[in-house]
């Protein structure tokens, strides 16, 4: 006796939309050339994209530049406007010249500010002092000295230079 084959169903996936597009999709030789067409388009436009892209680019920056450029003409403005008033001027002669009017007394503090010596850092004298060094004397002998000398500029500066009548 035969035996029956039995037949079991199996249950598959649904197939997505796209998929069955994909399955069914059928290029025409019109849909060929019209996509031929759209990408000979962007392979000749892409540069000129480009080149605008980078000049829209270059516009705002220098609108950028402009406009802050104009920003600082309108505060030289400003400061102009403020020095053609009297009173701006006075006060700026009071504080940065230290101008007083006839009879007006005035206190200067010396020493207030910390920052106040001479520059190597040593305390400022009270006394006048005068120097130890002939100009006229180091000028000629400076002069000698570089008309004379066979050393080089580097052992000019760093000071190596013996007495004049070594040159040659």
């Amino acid at each position: 006796m035969a035996r029956k084959q039995r037949q079991i169903p199996v249950a598959m996936a649904p197939e997505s939309r796209a998929a069955a597009w994909l399955r069914n999709f059928r290029m025409s030789g019109f849909a060929l050339s019209l996509l031929l067409l759209v990408v000979c388009a962007l392979v000749v436009l892409a540069p000129n994209l480009k080149t605008f892209v980078e000049q829209q680019q270059q516009i705002a920056q220098l609108e950028k530049s402009l406009t802050d450029a104009q920003t600082s003409v309108d505060e030289l403005n400003g400061e102009i406007a403020r020095w053609s008033d009297p009173a701006y001027i006075e006060s700026q002669a009071r504080d940065r010249l230290y101008y007083v009017y006839p009879g007006d007394i005035t206190f200067l503090v010396i020493g207030d500010d910390p920052a106040t010596g001479s520059p190597d850092g040593l305390p400022v004298s009270g006394s006048i002092q005068t120097g130890t060094v002939d100009w006229v004397h180091a000028l000629l002998d400076t002069v000698y000295r570089a008309g004379l000398t066979d050393a080089t500029p580097d052992q000019l500066d760093g000071g190596q230079v013996g007495s004049p009548t070594q040159g040659g």
